[in-house]
Parts: C-alpha cells; sequence; structure tokens
C-alpha cells in the first residue's frame, strides 16, 4: 500500500462511523444510545447528538418525530446536569476546562451572560457553539433554573427537529449521495465547528 493510500485510509473516519451508526439505528437499544450521547454531550462529551439522530433519521424516517423528541428531552436534562457541574461544582471542573482548552471561551460564556442573560442559551442550542459551556456556565452564575430550562428545551428542540425533518424529507432520496460524500460533509461539518469555536472565544 502507498503513502498516499495509507493517508487517505487514516483520513476515512466518517465513512466507518456512518456505517456504524446506521448498523445501530436498527438496533432495539438504538434509542438508549441516542438518549446518552444527548444527555452526555450537554455536560461533558464533545460529540453532538446530531451524528447518530441524522443517521438514525434516514434509516428510521418515520419515528423522526419521536427520535427528535428523545434527543431534545434527553438534551435538556443533560444541560441540567451541566448546570448543577456549574453550581455545586465549578472548582472541581476548572481544570478540565483548562486542560480541554475551553477557559477562554468559558470566559467569553460568561461575558455573553452579562449582556444577554439567558438568551446566549438559546443561541447555544440551536448553534454550533459548544453548548456545555453555557449549561455549566449558567449553574456557575446561578441564572434561573426554570428559565434557563424552558430556553434549552427551544433552543435544542428547534434544532434537533429541524434536522429529523430535513432527513425525513430528503435524507431517504439522499442517502446515496451521503454515503458516497459522507467524509468530505464530516470533515466540512469539523471545519465549520472549528471556525465557530475560534470566532467565539475571540468574540468578547
Amino acid at each position: 500500500m502507498s503513502a498516499a493510500t495509507g493517508r487517505r485510509a487514516r483520513l476515512r473516519i466518517f465513512g466507518p462511523l456512518y456505517e456504524r451508526v446506521m448498523h445501530w439505528a436498527g438496533r432495539p437499544r438504538a434509542e438508549a444510545y441516542l438518549a446518552a450521547l444527548s444527555f452526555a454531550e450537554s455536560s461533558f462529551f464533545p460529540v453532538p447528538p446530531d451524528v447518530m439522530l441524522a443517521p438514525m433519521v434516514v434509516r428510521r424516517p418515520g419515528k423522526a418525530l419521536r427520535l427528535a423528541t428523545v434527543t431534545t428531552l434527553a438534551s435538556v436534562l443533560g444541560g441540567l446536569f451541566g448546570y448543577a457541574i456549574g453550581y455545586f461544582a465549578l472548582s472541581v471542573v476548572e481544570p478540565w476546562l483548562h486542560a480541554a482548552g475551553y477557559w477562554e471561551s468559558y470566559q467569553t460564556a460568561r461575558a455573553w451572560f452579562g449582556r444577554w442573560g439567558l438568551w446566549v442559551v438559546f443561541a447555544a442550542g440551536f448553534s454550533p457553539i459548544p453548548y456545555k459551556l453555557f449549561t455549566i456556565t449558567a449553574g456557575a452564575l446561578t441564572l434561573n433554573v426554570a428559565g434557563f430550562a424552558m430556553v434549552s428545551l427551544i433552543g435544542r428542540g428547534m434544532r434537533f427537529f429541524l434536522v429529523a425533518w430535513l432527513l425525513s424529507w430528503a435524507g431517504p432520496r439522499m442517502e446515496p449521495t451521503i454515503r458516497r460524500y459522507i467524509e468530505w460533509l464530516g470533515w466540512a461539518t469539523v471545519a465549520l465547528v472549528v471556525a465557530v469555536i475560534t470566532w467565539f472565544q475571540f468574540a468578547h
């Protein structure tokens, strides 16, 4: 195998992941996996639930609304867990924020909360900005927990129901194209997220 072929093989991350998730989507515990990922991403895990929600909707478009509901509710519960971390244990997670390179973003999140309050949670819930930073920061700032939960539900719900609707409508017809270009789509998404995080870190 040539060096170029080896590099291409090492860069093939999203194709195997897509195939694995499509396999999981047909298993009885698929919704439990989706809920666990959605919960974890809102407080500490770096992988967004969209990477599992999207292939599952493509595989089971008739359950798009149910899958979006599971994702939204689990994500909001995870957000409340992140809020509790910020409220009760900020000193414990501070080293992790530094080690993971999130400290500057955390400081920016605090500044944004000072300017716009809970509307920041809506923006983070709907956009590629790391949602976990805002759940932890909201707890650290002891913002109104009921308002936090409501705004999280709206922002997260709009995002995941939009993903589910789009893919239930177009996904089954586009699935061969998605499968063919999954590596390009995956790396483009990574580039977008990195660009958003970089912009966010300097957007004081």
